[in-house]
C-alpha cells in the first residue's frame, strides 16, 4: 500500500481567483477541471504516464476564459487536476476497493459515479484505465478532500454568497470541456447544462444559449451532460443562486492527442467573452432598480 498523501506539499496554493479589477456584475467563473500540476508522489503511484491521466483534465478551459473576467467577473480555478481529486463530486463520494482501511460511516459508496470508478478519488480515467497500482490508505483519502476539496467549495460559496449580497442573486457559470469522441456530441460545440431546468432560472440559460449561437457555436441543453454536483449543489433560482455548467468540445480549440491548443482557441476566447458580456448586461436588466443603486 502506497502513501502518496505528501503530494499535497506540492499544491501552494492549490487554487486561485483571477479576480477582476472591480466585480461589477453577479457572475462567477468556475474552472475546476483545468488543474494541469501533478506531483511526483502522485505519478509514482500511478500505473499510468502522466499523458494519460492528463486525458481526463479540461485543458485550458482556465485560460479560455479568463479574459472574461475583464467583464467583471471573478474565476476560480483549480491547480490541482481532476485525477488527484474531482471537484465536482460530494466530498465524500468514495470508492471502497480503491482504500486500505475504513471509510466513514457517512461516505456515500454506492453513488453511480462511484460504480464508474469516477468519485471523488477517481477510480480510472479516460477508457476506464485504473489509475493506481495499489490500494490508497483511506486516511490519504481523507487528507485530500480536507486539503482540497472542503477550501475549494468554502471559496467557490464566498464568491457565490458575495455576489448574492451584493446584487440580490448570483450566476455561477460552471466550464468544462468535452472530448471530441463523447457519446452524444457529434454535430455539437457546446453543451449547457441546467439540470433540466432545476438548477437555474429560463433567461439565464437561454442568455448564455443565444450568445454562444450568435458566434456561430451548436449549442444542445443537458444531452449527455446535464451538470454535475456543483450545478446541482450550487443552483437554487427561488433563492436567487443560479447555476450553468459548459462541456465545451475540445476539438473547437485543441489538438486532443497533442494536448496543445490549436489556431481555434483564439476564435472561442473571443465568443466566450462575448458571451459573458452579454449574460452580464442581461443580468444588469434582471437587477433593476437595486442595481441602480449601486
Amino acid at each position: 500500500m502506497r502513501d502518496d498523501s505528501q503530494g499535497l506539499s506540492e499544491f501552494e496554493p492549490p487554487f486561485d481567483v483571477i479576480a477582476p479589477a472591480g466585480v461589477v456584475h453577479p457572475v462567477v467563473l468556475n474552472s475546476p477541471h483545468s488543474g494541469a500540476h501533478y506531483p511526483q508522489a502522485f505519478l509514482a503511484a500511478s500505473r499510468l504516464d502522466a499523458s494519460t491521466l492528463r486525458r481526463s483534465e479540461d485543458a485550458f478551459v482556465d485560460s479560455l476564459f479568463a479574459p472574461a473576467t475583464a467583464h467583471g467577473a471573478p474565476l476560480l480555478r483549480a491547480r490541482f487536476p481532476r485525477a488527484f481529486l474531482d471537484l465536482n463530486r460530494e466530498p465524500f463520494e468514495l470508492d471502497p476497493q480503491m482504500f486500505e482501511g475504513r471509510l466513514p460511516e457517512f461516505a456515500n459508496t454506492r453513488s453511480l459515479r462511484v460504480a464508474a470508478g469516477l468519485g471523488v478519488i477517481p477510480r480510472v480515467v479516460g477508457d476506464a484505465q485504473p489509475i493506481y497500482r495499489e490500494q490508497m490508505a483511506a486516511q490519504s483519502a481523507l487528507q485530500r478532500i480536507a486539503a482540497l476539496h472542503r477550501p475549494y467549495h468554502a471559496r467557490l460559496t464566498e464568491l457565490i454568497e458575495t455576489a448574492q449580497r451584493r446584487f440580490g442573486f448570483a450566476l455561477l457559470l460552471d466550464c468544462h470541456s468535452m472530448p471530441s469522441t463523447s457519446p452524444d456530441v457529434n454535430g455539437c460545440d457546446i453543451v449547457l447544462g441546467d439540470r433540466y431546468g432545476s438548477s437555474s432560472a429560463r433567461w439565464v440559460i437561454e442568455a448564455v444559449e443565444n450568445g454562444l449561437r450568435g458566434a456561430g457555436l451548436r449549442v444542445r441543453r443537458n444531452k449527455p451532460y446535464a451538470g454535475g454536483y456543483i450545478t446541482e449543489h450550487y443552483g437554487a433560482p427561488a433563492a436567487g443562486r443560479h447555476a450553468v455548467q459548459i462541456e465545451i468540445n475540445r476539438s473547437l480549440y485543441m489538438d486532443e492527442r497533442a494536448l496543445r491548443l490549436s489556431e481555434g482557441a483564439d476564435a472561442l476566447a473571443r465568443a466566450l467573452y462575448d458571451m459573458v458580456g452579454s449574460l452580464c448586461a442581461t443580468a444588469r436588466e434582471a437587477g433593476g432598480a437595486r442595481w441602480a443603486a449601486e
